[in-house]
């Protein structure tokens, strides 16, 4: 059932937009949807939800038919039970969602941009449904199998959360409840998320164990489903077949330790891609130049 969204500080941010729950078989999850035109999936990243694309969503609601979710285990979506591979909580299974949510909403084919753990996701979608995707852009990320192939002292001291979320459960789970603020929000990415607008929706929401046990899978998932995967597909030599688009923070980790057009043309023939201004969290710092640079990528070849 869709409503508009008048939840207090939230009904500025998503002004217009329709507010669901939708049960794409295997999960339900929450959604906002708006604007008119082609449609354009929205992927959050760790340890957010869809909200962190507000801003940018509302400057591309008048050009494109905006469908922004949780993913599976975070915010206000469901949080399937795990399995000793982690499957549940893989980017494909994530990917399976975003088809079967865009197919609730009558769209077969779709654009997709995903940010952090959303690129992973979309990324995967297009690689496992090239047939659904027209175009992906990917934000301030590498492949995962990447990730894992050339991680060096930079990495494990900068994204030391990758290891320790992926450890067994309940080691990571146990350790986080003690104080799950300091955690995710003090002492990753600098203290930057106590920041933004929907900090406090964040902050409730890695407030609840359930949350935080998804979190511990998403992240364990790439350390073995996800990373597996993309070994496969790398020694297959399968590459994404539609236009891929790369943004990164030209003040973050990623534009500092690798160069990413090079990284990612072992995956993609046509690749184009620029940094912005800023940090880790391109949607949040810099939302009119993310907006912009998304708008230009998804009407080509319109």
């Amino acid at each position: 059932m869709a409503r508009a969204d008048t939840s207090g500080v939230l009904g500025v941010s998503f002004e217009g937009f329709q507010l669901s729950h939708i049960d794409t078989g295997e999960v339900r999850l929450r959604v906002r949807h708006g604007g008119s035109g082609p449609p354009l999936l929205l992927l959050h990243g760790y340890p957010e939800s869809h909200l962190m694309w507000a801003k940018v969503a509302a400057e591309l609601a008048g050009e494109f038919t905006i469908v922004a979710p949780d993913l599976r285990g975070y915010g206000g979506s469901s949080k399937p039970p795990t399995t000793d591979d982690h499957e549940p909580y893989s980017k494909r299974a994530m990917a399976r969602d975003a088809v079967a949510l865009m197919a609730h909403f009558g769209f077969d084919r779709f654009d997709v941009a995903g940010h952090d753990r959303g690129g992973r996701v979309a990324y995967r979608l297009a690689l496992d449904h090239p047939h659904a995707v027209r175009r992906v852009s990917v934000l301030d990320i590498i492949p995962t199998g990447e990730v894992w192939a050339r991680a060096d002292r930079r990495f494990a001291l900068g994204y030391w959360h990758w290891g320790f979320l992926a450890q067994a459960h309940p080691f990571p789970e146990t350790l986080i409840a003690g104080d799950p603020d300091t955690f995710f929000f003090r002492r990753q990415f600098r203290g930057i998320l106590q920041t933004f607008d929907d900090y406090e929706e964040y902050r409730r929401s890695a407030q609840d164990p359930a949350t935080v046990h998804a979190m511990c899978e998403d992240y364990r998932a790439g350390a073995s489903f996800d990373r597996l995967l993309d070994e496969a597909d790398m020694k297959a030599g399968r590459k994404i077949a539609c236009p891929v688009q790369v943004l990164w923070g030209a003040k973050g980790a990623v534009g500092a330790w690798y160069d990413p057009l090079e990284v990612w043309r072992a995956w993609a023939d046509d690749l184009q891609g620029e940094p912005l201004d800023c940090g880790h969290f391109l949607p949040e710092e810099r939302p009119a130049e993310t907006a912009a640079a998304l708008r230009r990528f998804f009407s080509e070849g319109r």
